[in-house]
């Protein structure tokens, strides 16, 4: 599996020593970590990647880690990890009233880390289904593409920014909401937002421009397929990832 399609982890501790270990540990065990020293750093890491679960320390400079999993849950449904080294039980109890996935103590072996954090994102997989889904998607994930909803970012499996205009965005979404489905051009121009009084052939004009930034070969799309007078399907498997804020 490359690495763009692996599980994306964010690890957020001030101790740059425990960063580094769990950062080399998990990325050698099949996930793709990015990690955080502080509130504001892991905001950026948000902004920027569609983080799959979150490992929280709870001590941390300035907003502590109890204020972050507050203000992660009442945004997202992304799990959330706590890590900490306080043994009271008041603290488990609050961060998993709070909303939190799991509580790990301090000192942890990084094996444990790993077992829980596969647990936390099968359960959060199984979860999944249709009568219990959160209302909207932050992320999409296709063949090592990534959309973060939120911020808007095109990122191509080789890791590049691939910037997108605004009705760009809105045509990628719509298709991505509703993969390995006929969307007539009708639906499309209501999704991406469009005037009423655009003539419907501007759809074909967009999805030309968009097949050129995610097409190996626009002439021969794999992606956007054209439907002979029915409209257009975005032919392979999506990825979403739930819990968008409202």
């Amino acid at each position: 599996m490359s690495e763009a399609n692996l599980p994306h982890v964010l690890a957020v501790d001030d101790d740059p020593a425990v960063r580094n270990l769990m950062a080399e540990y998990l990325g050698e065990n099949d996930l793709r970590v990015t990690v955080a020293a502080n509130g504001q750093e892991l905001a950026a890491a948000l902004e920027e990647y569609a983080i799959d679960l979150v490992i929280l320390d709870l001590r941390m400079p300035g907003e502590d880690g109890m204020q972050i999993a507050r203000r992660l849950r009442d945004q997202t449904a992304m799990p959330i990890i706590i890590v900490s080294g306080r043994l009271d039980e008041v603290d488990r109890v609050m961060a998993l009233e709070l909303g939190a996935d799991d509580y790990l103590t301090k000192p942890f072996s990084c094996r444990e880390l790993l077992a829980r954090i596969r647990t936390v994102l099968r359960r959060t997989a199984a979860a999944q289904a249709p009568a219990g889904r959160p209302a909207g998607a932050r992320a999409y994930r296709f063949s090592g593409w990534e959309l973060n909803v939120g911020s808007r970012r095109l990122t191509s499996p080789a890791g590049k920014r691939v910037e997108l205009t605004n009705g760009e965005f809105c045509l990628l979404a719509a298709f991505l909401a509703s993969p390995e489905r006929i969307l007539t051009r009708e639906q499309l121009l209501e999704a991406s937002r469009l005037y009423d009084d655009v003539y419907d052939r501007s759809i074909d004009v967009q999805i030309l421009r968009l097949r050129r930034k995610i097409e190996d070969d626009p002439a021969h799309p794999k992606y956007i397929r054209t439907e002979r007078g029915a409209g257009y399907i975005f032919s392979v498997p999506v990825e979403k990832l739930w819990g968008l804020a409202p």
